[in-house]
Parts: structure tokens; sequence; C-alpha cells
């Protein structure tokens, strides 16, 4: 049997690696953040914080002062409440104030959103669809009217439509707010975009090689798919048509035809005028009765919103 040698250190080389290893610099440890986990940023958390009282201060200031008389809404702090609580007595007054006219408003804004931003939407989507999966002559010329009309403000077509309206004999009528609702550019333009991405040409003709025709294509395969896209569509015109203050301003005079936003600025008007009854909480709480269905509508069709502005964001 053969031994290994076994070797010993001595111990003046003991000593020199122990005063190696004192005198050589630790290496600190990187801090690993982990997979998933987003990296914090303070000046992007701080106007975050600023945007969210910019936004969250006003509505808490209209839910407050809704609960308060005309004469709490001068003797009490904006952002507290009065000895007062009157939120019911302001909603029953509301809809009961002038025969019941805010009724008549509620019922003409939910026309105008379900004939207006409801043909709008259709017509996006349609108008979307053909141009993302059909070729044909003219469609940059298209493509380029259409970012023209996204650029274009809706005040400055309001005059040249009122006059147009006015040869047509359509002013103070529904339609004269209804048909130019129905024009979105930036809902086709948005449709546009996403039908490109969302409907694959090769499912398309996958069913046209089925025996499938074109109009069976679209709503049996291609509008299933641009769902998400739709719903948000939906949302911008039902925000827009919700909203829409001067275009009604500049076609109606009758007041039984106003939406919600004129009629309220007319009661809002009312303390201007002489002899005018000074309804300020009736104002106040018609806004909160009105932002209330947009409110609902967001959380409601939240998810797909949500799915539809992540749509494409992942390729199989």
């Amino acid at each position: 049997m053969s031994s290994s040698p076994v070797t010993t250190a001595s111990p003046a080389a003991s000593v020199q690696s122990a005063d190696a290893g004192k005198s050589a610099p630790k290496l600190r440890r990187s801090r690993r953040r982990e997979p998933g986990r987003p990296k914090r940023s303070i000046l992007l958390t701080v106007l975050t914080g600023l945007i969210l009282v910019y936004t969250v201060v006003p509505l808490i200031w209209l839910v407050i002062s809704a609960t308060k008389t005309q004469d709490g809404l001068a003797d009490s702090s904006g952002l507290w409440f009065s000895d007062d609580f009157a939120l019911w007595q302001n909603i029953h007054d509301t809809f009961t104030y002038n025969d019941g006219i805010f009724v008549r408003w509620l019922l003409n804004t939910l026309l105008y959103v379900v004939l207006g931003a409801g043909g709008a939407t259709l017509l996006a989507i349609l108008g979307g669809y053909a141009l993302a999966k059909f070729t044909f002559p003219g469609k940059r010329a298209v493509f380029a009217v259409v970012i023209g009309a996204v650029a274009v403000p809706g005040t400055a077509l309001a005059v040249p439509t009122f006059l147009l309206f006015s040869k047509m004999g359509l002013t103070d009528t529904p339609w004269a707010v209804i048909i130019p609702s129905l024009v979105s550019p930036f809902g086709l333009y948005l449709m546009w975009v996403f039908a490109t991405e969302a409907i694959p040409t090769e499912l398309m003709e996958a069913a046209r090689i089925d025996g499938a025709g074109e109009v069976r294509t679209f709503f049996q395969v291609a509008l299933p798919l641009l769902a998400p896209g739709t719903v948000t569509v939906l949302l911008f015109t039902t925000v827009a048509t919700w909203n829409n203050y001067f275009l009604p301003l500049i076609m109606l005079k009758d007041p039984n035809w106003y939406p919600l936003t004129l009629g309220l600025d007319a009661w809002n008007s009312q303390a201007q005028t002489i002899g005018g009854d000074v309804i300020f909480n009736l104002v106040i709480t018609g806004s909160l009765l009105t932002i209330i269905p947009l409110i609902a509508a967001f959380l409601l069709l939240q998810k797909y919103w949500q799915s539809g502005l992540s749509a494409g964001s992942v390729k199989e």
C-alpha cells in the first residue's frame, strides 16, 4: 500500500494568507430586482399622486355639495358637509322641478347616445374592417382624409354644419344632433388599427375556403374578434355624445330637445336673469346624476376595454 504524502502549510504562510484576506476589498453584493416587479420611481409616484388629486378632488366636492341646500352651499366649506343633509330632497327636487324637465333632458341624452354613439360605433366597425382587410384604389387617400379629420376639432366644423342643416331645415330637431354624431374619425382610425392586428388574414381565407360569404365571414369570424375594440370605440363615442355641449347649443332652441349638458347650463344661467330662480343645489345634484351612468359604464366594461388596449401585445 502506498500512502499519499501529507503537505502541511507553514505558520508563516498561514499568517500571510490571513493578512491577504483582510486586506482584500470586499465586493458589494448587487441588489437584484425580483422578476416581474416594476422599478420604483419617486418622480413618477409624485406625478401620479398629483393627477389623482386633480381628478378626485372635484368629484369629492361634487358629491359633498350635492348633499347641501341652497343656503348650505354658501354657509359651509366646499369640501365638508353642512349641518343639514339634503341629498334625497335635492334628487327629488331635481326630477320634479319645472314639471320634470330633467327627465325629458335625460331621455333626450339617451336618445342621442343610442342613435348617435351607437351608429358611430357601427360605422367605425364597418369602415375599419373594410379598410384593414380589403385593398381598393384610393386607400391611401382615404387614410390621409381620416388622419386629417382626426386633427380637425369638432368646434371648427360646428358653424359650417349649422349652415348646412339650416339649408336642409333640420335645425331645432334631434336629427341636427344625431347625424353629426354619426361621424367619428378617431373611432374609425382606432377600429382600422385594431382590425389590422386582431383579425388574422389566414382565418378569413379559411372561412372563405369553407364556403362562407363576406357577410357571414364578417359576422361569425371577424366581429367576435373585434369585441374589445368595439367596446373601446363605444365608450369614446358615448362619452363624446353624452358630454356634447357646443353642437346642441347652436342647433337647438326648443328646451324640450335639450340634452343634459345644455339643460343644466340653462338652470345655471337662471341666476343671472331678473326674477330667475337660484337653484345651484339642483344644478350640482343634476351634474352628479349626469356622471353616474358614465362611471357605471366604465366600471362594467372595464375588462373588455383593458383587453382591447392589450390586444396585439403578445404574438403567438
